[in-house]
């Protein structure tokens, strides 16, 4: 069974990667095709090179559980996506559809969600944790 899923994820994969390049090569609006792949580099070595070592470097030394490193990874994950729109909104030229929505709002908006239900798992967890049994001390019999 574990075969055929893997199999059947990477042919899914491949398809996927295939379907996107062409669409890349064939884009009528891309002019320069190498331009993408200068920023494609770019981003890897940016993601590969400084983002994923500081993120793990950060989280071994200043978060000591599990929910504190995944809440961690997630706010990384929503400040990468996000963060590029924060800078910008006010950066419209004019066209206020551009982008229209209170990023700065929404970001703060989404970590504070995430960081809600990241304690929300660390209180559960605690609460389900089974606690020690403490021992009366034994009494000798001194008979």
């Amino acid at each position: 069974m574990t075969g055929w899923l893997r199999g059947t994820t990477l042919a899914a994969g491949l398809a996927l990667i295939g379907y996107g390049l062409y669409g890349l090569l064939t884009d009528v609006y891309l002019t320069d095709p190498a331009q993408v792949l200068v920023w494609g580099i770019g981003a890897l070595v940016l993601h590969d090179g400084v983002w994923l070592p500081l993120l793990c470097l950060v989280g071994a030394h200043l978060a000591r559980g599990p929910v504190l490193r995944g809440w961690l990874v997630v706010a990384a994950a929503v400040t990468a996506v996000g963060l590029p729109a924060v800078l910008r909104a006010d950066d419209d030229h004019g066209n206020s559809s551009l982008l229209p929505l209170p990023y700065l709002r929404n970001w703060l908006a989404v970590l504070a969600a995430t960081a809600a239900l990241a304690l929300l798992i660390g209180l559960v967890r605690r609460w389900r944790r089974p606690r020690p049994v403490s021992r009366p001390a034994r009494r000798e019999d001194r008979s």
